[in-house]
């Protein structure tokens, strides 16, 4: 255990109350200019430490911050994040920071986190507004044996997986706009990006991206955004913890992949296209080498999109950006 952790520790453990920096500092065997420095290091990671000159310190509130600290002990996962939680405070983007890993060779279940991007990703090269302490950024390393036409499935349970999240959680009523766009009232309030590396046996390794907006306030969002987004705490007026969201999420995206692994991709599907915003709806489709109109029918056993034009032709549609047409 570092200093840093054994001072945090002895911090929780008086649940609150004032704990002098002398105890503290003989109990670690350190000074107290030592202890803090320590303090100093949890302030700048945004814990709340009240201190006072005859008192010493306390943890004030309940911290909510993606640490490991405070996610992985009440974490119910089997394998995610429970051996190789990677956490934080800034980063360009957990997409990049999780590839990375990925091609280092760490395993399936790895889970990277950030409190803040200031450069993450959303889908065809478009950014996704990561400002600290607001959402939940974070990305998963699987390595699944999957038939390649399978991989949709993937970007389906997530989605699945995210909007049970917000049910179940904050009892918020989300839906799906396929294939990776979760909404609420019609307002993104989190996103997935996917992405895939094979080889030649088929699939080395995917990783799955989402950010989700918690406790962004409407004014928090670039002006060009207020209109098309939203967020946990708008939609709920009140705080949200991240902590328990993030807990919840990764169990739910853990429970639904291991569905997919054990064969039991309909249950998936029959949930995802129950919350679809998509289905019987007239979309515009524009896809890299042109658009395609016509009227979402349904959703295939891979995860992809039927969509049937107007001469009746039934297109399956792997991937594109969905605009849904006023009637």
């Amino acid at each position: 255990m570092t200093l840093r952790e054994a001072v945090l520790q002895a911090l929780k453990e008086k649940a609150g109350e004032w704990l002098s920096g002398e105890t503290l500092s003989e109990s670690l065997n350190v000074s107290r200019t030592t202890v803090w420095n320590q303090i100093k290091a949890l302030l700048a990671e945004g814990y709340e430490v009240d201190s006072s000159p005859k008192k010493g310190y306390r943890l004030s509130s309940p911290p909510d911050i993606l640490s490991p600290e405070e996610v992985c002990p009440r974490l119910t996962c089997e394998v995610f994040g429970q051996t190789n939680y990677l956490y934080y405070q800034e980063i360009d983007s957990t997409n990049t920071r999780a590839r990375a890993l990925a091609s280092a060779g760490y395993p399936e279940g790895t889970v990277v986190v950030a409190d803040m991007q200031t450069a993450g990703r959303g889908r065809r090269g478009r950014s996704w507004y990561s400002p600290s302490g607001k959402g939940i950024y974070m990305s998963v390393i699987l390595r699944p044996i999957l038939p390649l036409k399978e991989i949709s499935r993937i970007s389906l349970l997530t989605a699945v997986a995210v909007a049970e999240s917000l049910e179940e959680e904050l009892n918020l009523s989300a839906r799906i706009k396929w294939p990776n766009d979760i909404l609420i009232k019609g307002k993104k309030v989190a996103g997935i990006l996917s992405e895939v590396v094979t080889d030649m046996d088929g699939i080395e390794y995917i990783v799955v991206g989402i950010g989700l907006n918690i406790n962004n306030e409407l004014q928090d969002f670039p002006s060009d955004f207020r209109t098309i987004a939203t967020s946990a705490h708008v939609e709920d007026a009140r705080p949200v913890s991240r902590v328990k969201v993030l807990q919840g999420l990764l169990a739910r995206l853990e429970s639904r992949y291991f569905d997919l692994l054990a064969g039991s991709f309909e249950g998936i599907l029959q949930k995802g296209k129950s919350l679809s915003v998509v289905i019987g709806q007239e979309l515009r489709l524009d896809m890299i080498n042109g658009f395609l109109m016509g009227k979402a029918v349904d959703i295939d056993d891979n995860g992809f999109l039927l969509l049937r034009d107007q001469s009746g032709v039934v297109h399956t549609i792997i991937s594109g950006e969905i605009t849904i047409l006023p009637l």
